[in-house]
This record gives structure tokens, sequence and C-alpha cells, in this order.
């Protein structure tokens, strides 16, 4: 049987995080996070771009004209989206998430969802860098893996 699998090699790659500014007490610790993820595993923060946008629902249009430029080896999209009183938060990370997986599979750019999505504060807390990891660290070792394994095929 012939196994085709990644590694967590980032010697060379070129990526993209594209950030939200909303909720920015949670999303700052994903960058560090991701960036933190990228040059551990032999990236250069040289060969890392950073593009801020308002709030979640703007990461796929970004995500979208980064992937599709081609410059790029992956899209990384980080964000934080706490659940309130209403559903607009289920609603803008289903929406957000489907755009996310549709850019990759149009464009054959892994374009990886790092958002946390929390029910409350404690949730966004714990997944931006303690108890549950560092969810931009998370996306980034995904990107990586993905990377290789689509070079490998």
């Amino acid at each position: 049987m012939k196994e085709i699998a990644g590694n967590l090699d980032a010697t060379g790659l070129k990526m993209a995080l594209v950030v939200s500014r909303f909720n920015s007490f949670f999303t700052e610790q994903l960058v560090k996070g991701a960036a933190d993820c990228f040059v551990r595993h032999g990236g250069k923060e040289a060969d890392l771009t950073l593009v801020r946008v308002p709030g979640a629902n703007e990461l796929p249009q970004v995500a979208q004209r980064l992937a599709a430029a081609g410059q790029v080896d992956a899209v990384i999209a980080l964000g934080a989206v706490i659940q309130g009183a209403t559903p607009h938060a289920d609603l803008i990370n289903g929406t957000v998430a489907r755009a996310l997986a549709k850019i990759a599979l149009d464009t054959g750019v892994p374009v990886l969802n790092g958002i946390v999505c929390a029910l409350n504060l404690e949730q966004a807390i714990e997944r931006a860098g303690t108890k549950q990891g560092n969810k931009g660290w998370d996306a980034t070792a995904a990107a990586i893996e993905t990377v290789n394994v689509l070079k490998a095929l």
C-alpha cells in the first residue's frame, strides 16, 4: 500500500493570515499562536503576511483574493465569534465556514478556518491560548501539513 502524508515543515512556504479586528483581545492571541507555529516549523516570519479586516464576515472575501492571486501556499482565517442573545453568531459561523471551504475547493489553495466559535467568553479564552490550546496555532499546523500533502500528490 502506498501512503501519502504531509509533514510539519514550513521551510520555503508562504502563507497569509487574514484576521478579524472584532474581538481583538482574542484574535491577537490567535495571530501570536499562528506566527509561532509557522516559525517553529521552519517558516520565515518574512514569508508570513498579515491582513486585517473588520470582522469575521469579511474574512472570506479577502481570503478569496489572496488565494486567487497565487502568491501564497495557504491562507489562514482567524477570528472570534462569541454567541450572544440572538442567533447572529450561528449565522456568521456557518456562512463563513462554508465560504472558506468553497474558496479552497475553487482555487486549490488550502484555506484554513481558525475562527474561535464560542458560546461564552470563558470558552473563547480557552481556545485562544489557554486550556484548549490556540486555534491560530492549530490552523497553521493544519495548513502546513495540507500544503505538504498537496505537494506530495
